[in-house]
C-alpha cells in the first residue's frame, strides 16, 4: 500500500517548514494546507486535518453498502464483534476489517471483506472499490491511490442455522 507520497510522508518529520505553519500534526493525521494572509479568500485561510480514523470509518460504512458483503474483518475480529455486538449498550465497530495509510493528498486502503454465499465475488469487489473510492474522494477530498479487497470467508446459509443455539447432540 505503498505511493511514493505516502511514503516520503512516512519519511519526513512534521515541521513547520513541511506543515506549512508553526504546530505540528497529530499523529494519524493528515492536513490539507490551505493559504494564509489578509488578502486571501476566507474559506482558504488556515488548515483541514484529517485523522486516519476518518478514513477507516467512511470506508468501512462504504463498503457495508454493498449487496452480497455480509461482514467485514478476520476471524477473530469477527468474533470479537459479535460478542461487542451482543452485550448491552455496546455498538458495532465501522471501522472493523479495515486498513488505511494516509498521506498529505493521498490515501491508500485495504478492505477485509465476507461475502455472502452465490454472490459473484469479482462483482462484489468491483462495487466495493467504486463506492469506497467515491465516498472518500468526495467527503475527504484525498485521492484514493487504492483500494485493495481481501474476500476472507464466505458466509454460506448453514452457517445461520448453527447460531440458533441448538445441540447436535443431545
Amino acid at each position: 500500500m505503498a505511493t511514493q507520497e505516502l511514503a516520503s510522508k512516512a519519511n519526513t518529520p512534521q515541521t513547520a517548514e513541511n506543515t506549512g505553519g508553526g504546530r505540528q500534526n497529530a499523529p494519524g493525521a493528515t492536513t490539507l494546507t490551505g493559504r494564509t494572509g489578509a488578502d486571501e479568500p476566507a474559506a482558504t485561510r488556515g488548515r483541514t486535518s484529517i485523522a486516519d480514523v476518518v478514513v477507516v470509518k467512511i470506508a468501512g460504512m462504504a463498503t457495508r453498502e454493498i449487496p452480497g458483503v455480509y461482514d467485514m474483518g478476520g476471524g477473530l475480529s469477527r468474533a470479537i464483534g459479535a460478542v461487542r455486538d451482543r452485550v448491552p449498550g455496546g455498538r458495532s465497530n465501522v471501522g472493523r476489517g479495515v486498513k488505511v495509510e494516509v498521506g498529505e493528498r493521498q490515501t491508500a486502503i485495504d478492505l477485509d471483506v465476507v461475502v455472502e454465499y452465490g454472490v459473484p465475488i469479482t462483482d462484489v469487489a468491483h462495487d466495493v472499490r467504486e463506492n469506497v473510492i467515491a465516498a472518500v474522494e468526495r467527503i475527504t477530498g484525498l485521492e484514493v491511490v487504492e483500494v485493495n479487497v481481501a474476500i476472507n470467508d464466505v458466509h454460506l446459509p448453514e452457517d445461520d442455522n448453527a447460531d440458533n443455539g441448538s445441540a447436535r447432540v443431545e
